[in-house]
C-alpha cells in the first residue's frame, strides 16, 4: 500500500507487504537441485570404476576381491545414504512447499504470526448467526447504491456535547499549588500494560499531592504477559510531563542518593496492594502511608494499580487527574512520528483535523485553515477504528459457548487450567450458570459476526474503512470471515505500515498499543464492543474531552444485544436494525459522569470540563 495521501487503498494489496519467503525457499530449492546434480557425478564415477572392475574380473577374481572388497562396501553404503538423504530433503522441502502455500491463502486482514498466536487451529468458518448474516448481506447490498447517511459519522447531540469544553489545565490559585516543604518521596511501579500503566500514573499525580510529596517518574514492572520492558521515557515525553505538573506536584526523575540506597523493603517502606483496598479512599492513604512517608522519607508502591478510588475525593484532585491524563502525558516523538504514518495513510490526507490530532501527534500532522478542514471533513478518507476485544484471555474466563463445538470447549477448558487456576477453583465451590444465562446477562465477548451485525443494524455499507485495534483474535481467520464477508476493507497496524516503519516497535506491546490508542481515539467514528476495557474506556475518555462533537463513539450494550440476537431465527431486518440504531444512540446520550465512574472514561464533570450554555 502506497504511503501517499493521493494514493486509493486497494484491499486485495493489503496484505502484500507480508509475502517475502520466495526468495529463500526458491534459493533452497536450487541448492538442492545441486546437491542432486553433485550427487549424480559421484555416481556416475563410481559406476564408471565398477565397470573397469568388470573388465578385468575374468582374469583376476580373487584378486580383485582380495583388494577391492573395501571398495565395493563403501560404493554400496554410499549410494544407500545418498538416496536415503535426497528422499528426505525431497520430502522436508515439499512439506515447506505446502505450508507456504497454505499461508499465502490466508486473508490479508491478519498476519499469520497473530493469527496464530493462541487460537484453535484453523477450521472451517463458525457462524452463529446464519439467517441474520444472510438478511445483514442482503440489505447492506440492496443500500450500496444509495447516498450513505452523514449522521453515521456524526454526533446525535452534537449541541449538547460541544458545549462541554476542556479546563483540566485551567490555572489555579497559588494557595491551591504544591506546598513548599515535602513530606517526602513517592516511587511507583507500575504493572500491566499500556493503559493500566497510564491509570496508575494519573493516581499517583493525585497521591502525591494528597500526601503533599514529591513524585519520582513512575516505574513500569516487566510483566510476562505484556512482555514489554519500555519505561516511562519510551512511551511518554519526560521533561513535558514534568514541565506540565511543576505548579501543583513536584516531580523528579530519580530518587535522593541518600534514600536510593536504602532498602525499602526493610525499613517497612514498601507498599502493596495487600497494604491498600482497592479503589481507596484518600483516609486510607492519610491513615496507612502518611505515617510511613512522615517516618521514612519515602515510600514505594510496588504493583500499583486501580488503588484510588474515583469517589469521594476533593475536587482539586480530581482535576489533577484529568489534567495528567488528558494534558501531561504525551507520546514520546517516536510514537508520534509511526502514529501521524498510521493516521496519515488510513486517511489519505497529512493534515491535522482536530484537538485530538494536536494531543495525539504534536507537530508530525501539518496544520490547516478552517475551510480546508472544512472540505477535508467530506473527502474520502473518513473510518471507522473498531476495538474487537476477542482475545482467548477474554473468551476463556468469560465461560461462554462460541459456536466452536467440543475442540473449542476442550481447548478454553485447557486454557483456563494453565492461566486461570483461581478461577477454575472457585467454579468447583459455586453453581454452575448455563451459556443462554451468561449470554443473557451480558457476560459474554461480542465475537467479530455480532459486531459486524451490529455495524451493519447501525446502516454502514460493505465499503466502509475500519481500521482493526489489536488483531490477535482468537479463532483467526475462521472467526473473522463472517465479518470480512460484510466488511472487507478491514486494516491493521500491520497491513498499513512498513516492516522498516513497525520494526522499531517490534517485541513492545506498550508502544504497539500506543498507535491502537492513536488510531482509535482520532478516528471519525470509535466502535467498541467491551465498555468496561481500559483502552475503550481511555479513547472514549478522550474522544469525548477534546472531540467537540465531532468523535462519535458506539457503544453496544451487551445485555440489550443478546436479547435482541436471541431471536435471530425470526427478527425480521427492519426490526433488528430500529432495535440496534436505538441501543446505539441511548448509549450516546450525553451525561454529566456520575457518582463513583471513571474520571477517564467520562470527564464531563466540573472538575474536568467546563460548560457553555447555548
Amino acid at each position: 500500500m502506497g504511503k501517499q495521501g493521493s494514493k486509493e487503498y486497494d484491499p486485495s494489496n493489503a496484505g502484500r507487504r507480508m509475502s517475502g519467503g520466495d526468495y529463500s525457499l526458491n534459493s533452497k530449492m536450487v541448492w538442492l537441485h545441486g546437491l542432486k546434480s553433485h550427487d549424480f557425478h559421484v555416481l556416475r564415477s563410481h559406476s564408471m570404476k565398477y565397470s573397469t572392475c568388470k573388465g578385468s574380473y575374468v582374469g583376476r577374481k580373487h584378486l580383485w576381491l582380495r583388494k577391492d572388497v573395501k571398495s565395493i562396501v563403501f560404493v554400496f553404503v554410499l549410494m544407500s545414504f545418498l538416496i536415503l538423504l535426497d528422499s528426505f530433503l525431497v520430502s522436508f522441502f515439499d512439506s515447506m512447499i505446502l505450508q507456504n502455500s497454505s499461508t499465502s491463502r490466508k486473508s490479508p486482514g491478519l498476519k499469520e504470526d497473530e493469527s496464530n498466536a493462541y487460537i484453535m487451529k484453523e477450521t472451517s468458518p463458525v457462524q452463529m448467526y446464519d439467517r441474520l448474516q444472510k438478511l445483514a448481506s442482503a440489505s447492506i447490498a440492496k443500500k450500496e447504491s444509495e447516498q450513505e447517511s452523514s449522521s453515521l459519522w456524526e454526533e446525535p447531540n452534537r449541541r449538547q456535547v460541544a458545549a462541554w469544553k476542556p479546563s483540566a489545565d485551567r490555572k489555579v490559585s497559588k494557595s491551591l499549588g504544591k506546598y513548599k516543604n515535602s513530606n517526602g518521596y513517592i516511587l511507583v511501579s507500575a504493572n500491566g500494560g499500556l493503559n493500566q500503566q497510564r491509570v496508575a500514573i494519573c493516581n499517583a499525580v493525585a497521591v502525591a499531592s494528597l500526601l503533599n510529596a514529591t513524585l519520582v517518574i513512575p516505574r513500569f514492572l516487566y510483566s510476562n504477559v505484556w512482555n514489554d520492558p519500555s519505561q516511562f521515557g519510551d512511551i511518554y515525553q519526560e521533561e513535558y510531563f514534568i514541565d506540565v505538573m511543576k505548579d501543583e506536584v513536584n516531580i523528579v526523575k530519580e530518587l535522593p542518593s541518600h534514600l536510593a540506597s536504602l532498602d525499602l523493603e526493610a525499613i517497612g517502606s514498601l507498599i502493596t496492594d495487600a497494604d491498600l483496598v482497592k479503589e481507596a479512599k484518600p483516609t486510607d492513604y492519610m491513615k496507612t502511608v502518611l505515617p510511613v512517608l512522615l517516618k521514612n522519607g519515602v515510600v514505594h508502591f510496588l504493583g500499583y494499580g486501580n488503588r484510588l478510588g474515583f469517589d469521594p475525593l476533593p475536587s482539586e484532585l480530581q482535576r489533577l487527574r484529568c489534567k495528567c491524563n488528558f494534558h501531561a502525558l504525551k507520546f514520546a516523538p517516536d510514537i508520534q512520528r509511526v502514529g501521524s504514518l498510521l493516521v496519515k495513510t488510513i486517511r489519505k490526507y497529512d493534515a491535522a483535523m482536530s484537538l485530538l490530532d494536536n494531543q495525539l501527534l504534536g507537530d508530525f500532522m501539518h496544520s490547516i485553515h478552517s475551510k480546508q478542514q472544512d472540505v477535508a471533513a467530506r473527502g474520502p478518507f473518513k473510518y471507522l477504528a473498531l476495538h474487537l476485544r476477542f482475545e482467548i484471555d477474554m473468551v476463556a474466563y468469560s465461560l461462554c459457548d462460541f459456536g466452536g463445538g467440543e475442540s473449542e470447549r476442550n481447548e478454553l477448558q485447557a486454557y483456563r487450567e494453565v492461566h486461570f487456576p483461581l478461577l477454575i477453583e472457585r467454579l468447583k465451590n459455586s453453581k454452575s450458570v448455563s451459556q443462554s444465562e451468561l449470554r443473557k446477562l451480558g457476560k459474554c465477548p461480542l465475537t467479530p459476526e455480532e459486531a459486524a451485525l451490529v455495524l451493519a443494524g447501525v446502516g454502514f455499507k460493505h465499503r466502509t474503512y475500519i481500521y482493526l485495534a489489536g488483531s490477535q483474535i482468537y479463532g483467526g481467520n475462521s472467526r473473522m470471515n463472517s465479518f470480512t464477508d460484510l466488511y472487507p476493507n478491514l486494516v491493521t497496524k500491520e497491513t498499513l505500515l512498513t516492516p522498516s516503519e513497525l520494526a522499531p516497535f517490534q517485541n513492545f506491546s506498550s508502544k504497539l498499543a500506543a498507535l491502537d490508542f492513536i488510531a482509535c481515539a482520532t478516528a471519525d467514528v470509535f466502535a467498541m464492543t467491551d465498555s468496561g476495557s481500559q483502552l475503550s474506556s481511555l479513547v472514549s475518555g478522550f474522544r469525548t474531552y477534546y472531540g467537540g462533537g465531532n468523535a462519535p463513539t458506539l457503544r453496544p450494550n451487551k445485555k440489550r444485544l443478546a436479547a435482541i440476537l436471541s431471536e435471530n431465527s425470526t427478527i425480521g431486518w427492519n426490526s433488528f436494525e430500529d432495535r440496534v440504531k436505538k441501543m446505539i444512540e441511548e448509549g450516546q446520550r450525553v451525561h454529566v459522569r456520575r457518582f463513583g465512574r471513571s474520571i477517564y472514561r467520562q470527564p464531563r464533570c466540573p472538575q474536568c470540563m467546563c460548560k457553555s450554555y447555548l
